[in-house]
């Protein structure tokens, strides 16, 4: 069927409603949810109907059920992760890209899209100075972020002893070695599950949980064959960075590949003031 704009006004409206009057409660409203996922899914029970309602009532029940089970996490009151609220652009923007509906994965069909990532892409590569052929692509959060790197890190290390995991696959592939540090996020624990890469080596953090270079230097001499690193931008509880400088020379003089879980804390390295905190970070691979 054709789109017709008026079908959509009603129940674009109410949304507009409901979420300006949540954009309202933010600053005031208490943190956590008042109800919890049993009196919710309670909430939610009802049969299916036997057929359609209208788009609103759909709209203002949903607006109705959830709001109780909501956390203010766009509050500047909200500490629990680190995470914030968004801004007015991004939001307006987030609802034109519900509407305009591209199957964004299709460069050729979607030609607008596509230009939209690799520009965001090519100010991203500028911002923090990293080298102009790098490769740069949008993932769902950290845990597929960390997945990416280290699968390109996963297939280098391989090629460079001569296995292509591309034409064979990982069965009868030379052993990965993946070292991290003790206080490494646990995104990087599943990413690694994910490859199929074990169990990594971890080696010592300080109190701060930064990565101990001498400890990796003793790991790296105790390892033969295909080697990735991880390293930390920002320590979760802390905001320590592990030593990258010294870090990914050791890594490289053995051959190693080395990844950043950059997180959050990769985005000191824009800031003039805190930008000693990530010196070192262009030297690593992905």
């Amino acid at each position: 069927m054709s789109i017709d704009g008026d079908y959509f006004e009603p129940a674009l409206s109410r949304a507009q409603e409901h979420a300006l009057a949540w954009l309202e409660s933010v600053p005031d409203r208490p943190i956590g949810p008042r109800r919890n996922v049993a009196d919710l899914s309670a909430d939610f029970a009802g049969p299916l109907q036997a057929g359609p309602l209208d788009p609103s009532e759909v709209i203002d029940e949903l607006a109705r059920l959830v709001e109780p089970g909501l956390m203010a996490m766009p509050s500047g009151r909200f500490y629990g992760w680190v995470i914030g609220g968004t801004l007015p652009a991004a939001l307006a923007a987030d609802c034109l890209v519900s509407a305009w509906d591209q199957n964004s994965a299709m460069r050729y069909a979607t030609p607008a899209t596509a230009a939209i990532e690799e520009t965001a892409a090519r100010w991203l590569i500028d911002l923090f100075g990293f080298p102009a052929d790098c490769g740069v692509g949008s993932t769902t959060g950290a845990t597929m972020a960390n997945f990416v790197g280290l699968a390109c890190g996963r297939e280098k290390v391989l090629a460079d002893v001569g296995y292509d995991l591309n034409a064979h696959g990982l069965t009868g592939a030379p052993r990965i070695t993946v070292i991290v540090g003790a206080e490494r996020h646990a995104s990087v624990d599943l990413a690694l599950r994910y490859l199929a890469l074990g169990t990594p080596v971890v080696v010592e953090a300080d109190e701060q949980g930064r990565m101990d270079a001498r400890s990796l230097d003793t790991a790296l001499q105790s390892v033969g064959g295909p080697v990735i690193v991880c390293l930390q931008a920002g320590n979760l509880h802390s905001g320590a960075f592990d030593p990258f400088e010294e870090a990914i020379s050791l890594a490289h003089e053995h051959g190693a590949w080395v990844h950043i879980d950059g997180a959050f804390g990769l985005w000191a390295g824009i800031s003039e003031r805190l930008g000693g905190l990530a010196k070192g970070m262009t030297l690593a691979d992905s």
